[in-house]
C-alpha cells in the first residue's frame, strides 16, 4: 500500500516547522514514516506536528542552527529519539541578502555559508554513526537552480548551493560502499516564505506549493530507491506518486 512505503523507517527533516521541510515531513508521515521535525520556534514545530498523520509516532527537537553547540544537540536529540536513523532530509536554510558582491555584508555572507552548507556537513557527520545502523539509508541535501548556474544578486545563497553540489557528490562518492545514498533536490519556484523575500512581485497562487512538490522526497526516502549523487528536480515530480 503506497501509505506504507515507509513504515518503520525513521526521517530527520531539518527546517521543517513550515515550509518545503514541513511538506516533506508530511508526506514521509502519510507514507508511514516516522519523522523527527526540528526547527527554532518550539511554538512552530508543535503547530506543524499537529498536521502529520499520527502525531503521536513523531518527534520534535528544538535547536538554532547558527549556534555551533546547537548542531551537536541536535544530532545527540535525534539519535536518542530512536537510535536509529534511515533518512535525513537537509531543509534548514536561509536567503540571506540580494545584493551585489561588492557591497554583500561579511557577517550575512558567514551566516548564509555557514547554515547553508557548514550545518549540513556537520549534520551529516554528526549522525554518520546512526545512520550506519539503518537499513539502506538516504541523505537528501536542498540545492537551488542558483546552484547550477551563478546570477548576479544571488550573492552567498548561490555559493552555498554551488557548495552544496559539491557537498552531495562527495559523500555520495565517499558513502557508496556502506550503502547509504545521498542525492540533492532541487525544488524550483515553490510556494515559500523564502521564495517570497526572493521574489517580492510574484503571485504565490501561480507556484506550487510544498506538499506539490513532496513525492520525490518520499521516493529518495524509500528503501528500494538506487540512486546516489545525482540532483533531481521537484517539478518532474508533480502530480506523481512515489511508487515506481
Amino acid at each position: 500500500m503506497a501509505d506504507e512505503l515507509l513504515v518503520g523507517r525513521i526521517c530527520l527533516v531539518t527546517g521543517s516547522s513550515r515550509g518545503i521541510g514541513l511538506g516533506a515531513a508530511r508526506a514521509l508521515a502519510a507514507h508511514g514514516g516516522t519523522v523527527i521535525l526540528h526547527g527554532r520556534d518550539e511554538g512552530a514545530l508543535r503547530s506543524a506536528l499537529a498536521s502529520l498523520d499520527s502525531p503521536g509516532r513523531h518527534h520534535i527537537v528544538t535547536a538554532d542552527l547558527s549556534d555551533h553547540e546547537a548542531i551537536e544537540r541536535l544530532a545527540v536529540e535525534s539519535a536518542k529519539c530512536c537510535g536509529i536513523l534511515h533518512v535525513l532530509i537537509h531543509s534548514a536554510g536561509i536567503l540571506g541578502p540580494k545584493v551585489p558582491l561588492a557591497t554583500y555584508p561579511v557577517a550575512a555572507w558567514n551566516e548564509v555559508i555557514h547554515l547553508n552548507l557548514r550545518v549540513p556537513f556537520l549534520l551529516t557527520k554528526a549522525l554518520l554513526p546512526v545512520l550506519r545502523k539503518g537499513d539502506r539509508p538516504s541523505v537528501v541535501f536542498l540545492s537551488s537552480g542558483a546552484g547550477r548556474r551563478g546570477h548576479g544578486g544571488w550573492g552567498a545563497y548561490s555559493v552555498s548551493k554551488f557548495g552544496v553540489e559539491g557537498l552531495t557528490q562527495v559523500w555520495a562518492d565517499e558513502l557508496r560502499g556502506e550503502g547509504i545514498r545521498v542525492n540533492a533536490v532541487n525544488p524550483g519556484g515553490t510556494r515559500t516564505r523564502m521564495r517570497a523575500l526572493a521574489y517580492p512581485g510574484e503571485d504565490p497562487e501561480t507556484l506550487p506549493t510544498p506538499d506539490d512538490i513532496a513525492p520525490v522526497f518520499v521516493w529518495l526516502a524509500r528503501a528500494d530507491t538506487q540512486v546516489t549523487g545525482q540532483n533531481l528536480d521537484a517539478r518532474d515530480w508533480l502530480g506523481r506518486q512515489p511508487v515506481a
